[in-house]
């Protein structure tokens, strides 16, 4: 019997994209159905402890990208209790534009970031559209000038932040990607984020096809699995399954978030 503080864990719904099977997997078929994605963010909260995992992105993010923008991640943040200028602590699992926007309505925030994400973002690969093209120039920009500001506290690999909650560098979809594992009412759980898009990339062993290392990609599947409890508790980071598997807090979050935990 565990004496550890479990979270209660929540994901947020913001957006979400129309899309086809085929860009959802490496080698996939072009005359498949359609796959849309959705796009969340996460909260984990214990009696003693708040973390929110990623901030999103905004309308104008959205209509650059052609996202369908369904409401503000802080608008879901503030229907659980949390006002974002108040949070502490986010944990960034990688620099992609979906995952790190938003930045600017978390001012008291220090973010948590693997050095290699950081190095990524900002170093050679960067002059090569098909790596770049996930990034936002001003958001990775802002995420320096928070560097120099001392509001980024950098991991070199896994790293324990308490004994409840720990970050666990798996790269693949990119250099410095890392999931979170955290423990709940129903045993370690790790959200994957982009380590695994879909169910279905990890359960039918077919990548996701932005990809910095395929094999790494692979790797961070039975990293993933032997950090959870169960791979149930393995959840994917934009899959609109999420939102049918799982059930919302109460009436006035329906289809806005779900618990996780519960």
């Amino acid at each position: 019997m565990t004496s550890l503080e479990p979270f209660e864990v929540y994901a947020i719904r913001y957006a979400c994209v129309e899309r086809k099977a085929s860009e959802n997997f490496l080698g996939g078929d072009p005359h498949e159905a359609g796959m849309p994605m959705d796009y969340f963010v996460w909260l984990a909260k214990s009696d003693s402890k708040t973390w929110v995992i990623d901030t999103g992105f905004n309308q104008q993010a959205a209509d650059k990208r052609g996202r369908e923008f369904l409401r503000c991640p802080t608008e879901g943040l503030k229907l659980l209790g949390v006002d974002a200028t108040n949070v502490e602590d986010v944990i960034i699992t990688h620099l992609h534009y979906d995952h790190v926007g938003n930045f600017d309505l978390f001012p008291q925030a220090q973010f948590h970031l693997q050095d290699s994400e950081m190095a990524y973002a900002t170093g050679r690969y960067m002059t090569n559209p098909f790596f770049a093209h996930a990034f936002e120039v001003d958001e990775v920009v802002a995420m320096v000038r928070n560097v120099y500001g001392g509001r980024v506290s950098f991991y070199d690999g896994d790293v324990e932040l308490a004994p409840n909650i720990s970050l666990h560098h798996v790269g693949g979809h990119t250099k410095g990607l890392q999931v979170v594992r955290l423990w709940t009412q129903k045993g370690w759980m790790v959200l994957a984020s982009d380590a695994n898009h879909y169910a279905a990339n990890m359960n039918e062993g077919k990548p996701f096809p932005i990809v910095v290392d395929v094999a790494q990609m692979i790797d961070g599947w039975d990293k993933m699995k032997r950090l959870a409890d169960d791979p149930a508790l393995i959840i994917p980071g934009h899959d609109p399954a999420v939102m049918s598997h799982f059930q919302a807090p109460s009436p006035e979050l329906e289809g806005i978030a779900v618990r996780l935990d519960a």
